[in-house]
């Protein structure tokens, strides 16, 4: 049976990650929308890749196992590379905390529990998640670590307590890394690893809806004034993703080697 690399958002970012990691290794591309996958599909098998695609909503547990039991069929799955959601200009407070925090829970979940020995996962979050202000421990533990299928019932997810998408958007995107944090230990634990990337402005699909949406003019002066003088593209993300994936990275997991999302999640938090 082959090495299964699973991409889920068969977007610019996915693929960028996939293409550097998955020659030998049998790729399997999700997305919500079956011709986004089945156009990447063509492209990776052009260039020689063995290659299929399944639909996924990362907002649904049944559709998320789904996708699981797929995989497993085709081999084991080593790689885990979760590139799917949406931005503040692109949807309503509701589906952004459902595909981008409730969906990124559900993926971390059910892969967790099938993801090879010595393999790896990596989420895609977001600068946004890190533009919010300082949580609490105890919110930062809630988003952590309630089950997935409890997280959207949190009394700080509630509309009157989420202000607007962006917020949403935030919250979503720092609960990923926090998130990613508890997984890491839950993943240690099947001697596999797991990580996150909060990629500033990248030029995708995405990226250019939030320049052309109502705050283009906050993301131009984002770029005009950040230190880079540019936006980044998906084959910069893609170089620190196939770092975290491959050998190179073996000791990262969870930010650094474990250890401080197993004193905040895990056998080394406090008493």
């Amino acid at each position: 049976m082959s090495d299964v690399i699973v991409v889920i958002g068969a977007g610019q970012i996915g693929q960028a990650i996939a293409r550097r990691v998955s020659a030998g290794k049998h790729v399997l591309l999700a997305d919500l929308r079956q011709e986004n996958a089945d156009t990447a599909a063509e492209i990776f098998a052009d260039a020689g890749y063995d290659v299929s695609t399944a639909t996924v909503d990362v907002s649904s547990r049944e559709s998320v196992h789904a996708l699981v039991e797929t995989a497993t069929t085709l081999g084991d799955v080593t790689r885990v590379i979760h590139a799917a959601g949406v931005s503040p200009s692109q949807a309503s407070v509701e589906t952004i905390l459902a595909v981008d925090l409730y969906g990124t829970a559900l993926v971390l979940e059910e892969f967790g529990n099938v993801i090879a020995p010595k393999g790896a996962g990596v989420v895609i979050a977001s600068m946004s998640g890190h533009r919010l202000g300082a949580l609490t421990a105890e919110q930062n533990a809630a988003l952590a670590m309630t089950p997935a299928d409890q997280l959207l019932s949190l009394p700080m997810l509630q509309p009157e307590q989420v202000k607007d998408s962006l917020h949403a958007y935030q919250l979503s995107k720092r609960g990923n890394a926090l998130r990613v944090m508890a997984e890491a230990v839950r993943w240690g634990k099947r001697g596999a690893r797991v990580n996150t990337i909060s990629p500033g402005i990248v030029i995708t699909p995405l990226a250019k809806d939030e320049l052309n949406g109502p705050r283009g003019e906050g993301y131009r002066r984002m770029l005009d004034l950040c230190p880079a003088g540019r936006a980044g593209t998906p084959d910069e993300v893609a170089t620190l993703a196939a770092l975290l994936l491959g050998p190179d990275g073996a000791f990262i997991t969870g930010s650094d080697g474990g250890v401080t999302a197993s004193y905040w999640f895990g056998d080394l938090a406090p008493k």
